[in-house]
């Protein structure tokens, strides 16, 4: 089995790099495909072996080969965070056809936090993209009831929506759309937890921040990391918080 889980982590790695591409480029309106990636200082296009998942950002020190500035840790980064979340996903659903979703999940939540945290974007084309993917992947695999994927995402999306009126833009429209398209995979109970989870973290975060002088008051911080956060725990541990909650109130 371990052979499993390190060829899902490879696998990640691979997407990982992928997934930066396509987070970093799409919210530009740029092509994925070309130009071939290449170093933002000096305009160095970037060999294959230059382009091994984490590995070539370790043997090159975290720096460019040919003109020395450093290269961002948030490559290799989301590398890994893909690698370990695709593996992870393999040990707590197993080879089934839940994992193809899982797989889908878990690869629009990198890209979303990629963008989000560089630009401040959800992108439209993106969330365009997956969509029809999991209307088909719940279709074939549906939540019990059935109806749920519609409720979920129906009222995630209004919820959402009114807030943003109310709030007038503190809820950005991307963050609607995400809502939406999230609701449907997870269904309307599991949406409602990971509204709660992204919006507590979201102001634990925010409240350290400005304390600790890194955010200034008032100035928006991307809500894209702290929704992604809570769909993953609420996908993989909603049904089980849930039932311990209703245990302690019951």
């Amino acid at each position: 089995m371990i052979f499993i889980y390190l060829y899902f982590f490879l696998l990640g790695l691979v997407f990982g790099s992928f997934f930066n591409v396509v987070g970093l480029r799409i919210p530009l309106g740029q092509s994925i495909v070309s130009p071939r990636s290449a170093c933002p200082n000096c305009g160095h296009t970037l060999r294959t072996v230059e382009l091994i998942p984490v590995l070539s950002y370790v043997i090159q020190g975290g720096k460019c080969r040919k003109c020395g500035v450093r290269i961002s840790p948030v490559y290799p980064f989301f590398e890994l965070l893909t690698g370990c979340l695709f593996a992870y996903a393999v040990y707590r659903i197993g080879i089934n056809a839940e994992l193809l979703l899982a797989l889908t999940f878990i690869s629009l939540l990198v890209i979303i936090v990629i963008s989000d945290v560089t630009y401040m974007i959800i992108s439209n084309r993106v969330l365009l993209f997956f969509l029809p993917l999991f209307l088909v992947e719940r279709f074939f695999n549906p939540l019990p009831p059935w109806w749920s994927s519609l409720v979920g995402a129906l009222g995630a999306f209004l919820l959402l929506f009114l807030i943003a009126i109310v709030s007038k833009g503190g809820m950005g429209g991307g963050d609607v759309k995400l809502f939406g398209v999230l609701g449907y995979v997870l269904g309307w109970k599991l949406i409602l937890l990971t509204f709660m989870i992204a919006c507590f973290s979201g102001t634990i975060f925010g409240l350290a921040f400005m304390l600790a002088g890194k955010v200034q008051k008032r100035k928006p911080i991307p809500f894209g990391p702290f929704i992604a956060f809570g769909a993953l725990v609420s996908y993989f541990y909603g049904s089980s918080l849930l039932n311990w909650y209703f245990s302690l109130i019951a």
